[in-house]
């Protein structure tokens, strides 16, 4: 396993569609080394999820981490999607403030589906179809425009309420408690 390097914006890589997982390479030993390497990054940049463009291969491949559930960092087992699709979405949106490993100090405010429902593959191949709320969502959001090249900058409708990182600490944090 091994840390990879993160695409900063401005990098290419994080503007292009990213290409589609072959079916012969599900299950392949290739697919579980870069899973393995996409959430060993993760973990060493403090990340919730991450996507294959973020550390310049364009496979439409994430890892969400689930902070939600009770489990330490040391126990929770991210889910890795292969080739997702968000299949169908509530006409609920929420606004919440995101950052992103590819903008690090960056934060600012999107919103997103409340609920979604996703399909995708697992890296062993299974077929997995499943609905996500709140959070998890927004996660998975997140990580999905990665693969078509979207940034959560790209989303935001009042770049009034984009901040640094510091000042996001320090003035506007607590509105999110």
């Amino acid at each position: 396993m091994a840390i990879l390097k993160v695409a900063r914006m401005g990098h290419p890589v994080l503007r292009h569609t990213a290409k589609p997982v072959p079916d012969s390479a599900i299950g392949s030993k290739n697919l579980k080394d870069l899973v393995d390497d996409l959430v060993v990054t993760m973990r060493e940049y403090a990340g919730i999820g991450l996507a294959a463009p973020q550390v310049h291969i364009p496979s439409r491949v994430v890892i969400v981490a689930q902070p939600w559930t009770e489990a330490s960092d040391e126990e929770t087992v991210p889910t890795a999607l292969i080739n997702p699709e968000i299949v169908d979405h509530s006409n609920g949106v929420e606004v919440a403030w995101e950052g992103c490993l590819s903008i690090p100090g960056i934060r600012g405010e999107v919103g997103r589906w409340d609920q979604i429902r996703v399909r995708a593959v697992s890296p062993e191949g299974e077929t997995l179809e499943f609905d996500a709320d709140g959070f998890p969502a927004r996660v998975i959001q997140h990580e999905a425009d990665h693969l078509d090249g979207i940034l959560f900058l790209d989303r935001m409708e009042n770049l009034e309420r984009l901040s640094f990182l510091e000042e996001y600490s320090r003035y506007w944090q607590d509105e999110e408690e």
